[in-house]
């Protein structure tokens, strides 16, 4: 039934909005899957669709979504012509996790965990211990990694198995804090050129009888954020990173399977005041607000004590028509962060949590100028920015 003109629409229904398959198709599941199937205690295969083999690598590409790679079949020829063997031949994506950002899904993928458990709740979020803004993929400012995230990485439970293990990506990730915390175990290959990356990766694939490799590329994003998916420059990179994977493909050793995913999407918003809604000037979203983490279009909203409710109903009020609005434990009980929760994860969920469903975003000019400024954004349930390929080939 029509709503009557003269009533205020209804906020969009926190059960409307796509719950990641965390469990069963999500890229938390991806390297238990594969560490199963070469007989790694403690794990099982979360994703069914997935044949073990003996030497597994995982190429993820930052920021080339599932939707991407559908749109751009002349850029990415080799790419696309891989779609059908997706998730094991039944050519649908993964997803990525909320929210759809590199920390929280780089977290992810190397521990295996959803983000409610291994504690990367998003680009910034509160630590309750401090009550400043922690950057998690920067990590600043500093935070004892290991307290931060405890868990063991899958590299380094494989790699106590026996397990051939590396990672190979650019020299400058080596010692970061993200990478000890989510991606160590193992060797760690440090090289410049994506090409020579390609060639490491596939040579110390061979180089066990059982072997987990994972190498990474990051600019494919890097120019997504800064001129858009709908830019030269964003073409040029997935057109080089096609023939990365081509690369990477043609070099497989025998009894080897290769899985090309992404860490999220990506989607272009207009520079208007109607697409960029700017918290730094908002008196209405800020009223009541002590800090703004989280990202453009995956909000951590931390109240002021006492004001959790006003600040709940004001969000709601104002954006509840292009955002899932969530209390904290709303968003939990949703599962947009997995089905569990560690103690130490809850205070670092912001007491609203605004989910973009529109093409807009909830800038902040003043405290974030670099991320205000990014023609192309990510962090939502949408499936432009959630679904990731899981490309196969295998020799």
């Amino acid at each position: 039934m029509a709503q009557p003109a003269w009533q205020d629409p209804e906020p969009l229904a926190i059960d409307t909005a796509p719950v990641p398959q965390y469990g069963s198709g999500s890229l938390a599941d991806l390297l238990p899957t594969l560490a199963a199937g070469l007989e790694v205690p403690g794990f099982t295969a979360a994703i069914p669709e997935l044949t073990p083999a003996r030497r597994n690598c995982v190429f993820l590409i930052d920021g080339l979504g599932w939707e991407q790679i559908k749109a751009h079949p002349d850029e990415a020829p080799f790419l696309h012509s891989l779609l059908p063997t997706s998730r094991g031949g039944t050519g649908r994506p993964l997803t990525a996790g909320f929210p759809s950002t590199t920390a929280t899904s780089l977290a992810s993928v190397g521990t295996g965990l959803p983000p409610g458990e291994h504690g990367l709740p998003g680009y910034t979020a509160r630590n309750p211990q401090t009550g400043e803004l922690m950057n998690q993929l920067r990590w600043k400012p500093w935070t004892e990694p290991k307290a931060w995230q405890p868990y063991p990485t899958v590299f380094q439970l494989a790699d106590a198995a026996g397990v051939h293990t590396a990672q190979v990506s650019a020299p400058m990730f080596e010692q970061t804090p993200l990478t000890k915390i989510a991606l160590s175990g193992g060797s760690f290959l440090g090289r410049l050129s994506g090409e020579d990356r390609m060639d490491v990766a596939a040579q110390r694939l061979a180089a066990g009888d059982r072997s987990l490799v994972y190498t990474y590329y990051s600019e494919v994003d890097g120019k997504g954020h800064r001129f858009g998916t709908d830019s030269d420059a964003w073409r040029g990179q997935l057109m080089y990173v096609d023939g990365l994977a081509r690369r990477l493909a043609e070099q497989l050793p025998p009894r080897s399977a290769l899985y090309i995913t992404a860490d999220h999407g990506m989607i272009d918003i207009p520079f208007d005041e109607q697409s960029r809604i700017d918290f730094d000037e908002d008196w209405e979203l800020s009223a009541g607000v002590a800090l703004l983490g989280g990202e453009g279009r995956a909000r951590h909203v931390y109240a002021v004590p006492g004001a959790q409710a006003d600040v709940l109903a004001v969000w709601r009020e104002v954006l509840g028509e292009q955002f899932w609005i969530a209390s904290r434990d709303e968003a939990i009980a949703a599962g947009w962060f997995g089905p569990t929760i560690d103690e130490r994860v809850y205070g670092r969920i912001g007491d609203v949590v605004a989910a973009a469903h529109d093409d807009v975003i909830i800038t902040a000019s003043v405290n974030e100028p670099h991320e205000s400024a990014m023609a192309g954004v990510h962090g939502s349930l949408t499936p432009v920015e959630q679904l990731v390929p899981l490309l196969e080939v295998r020799s």
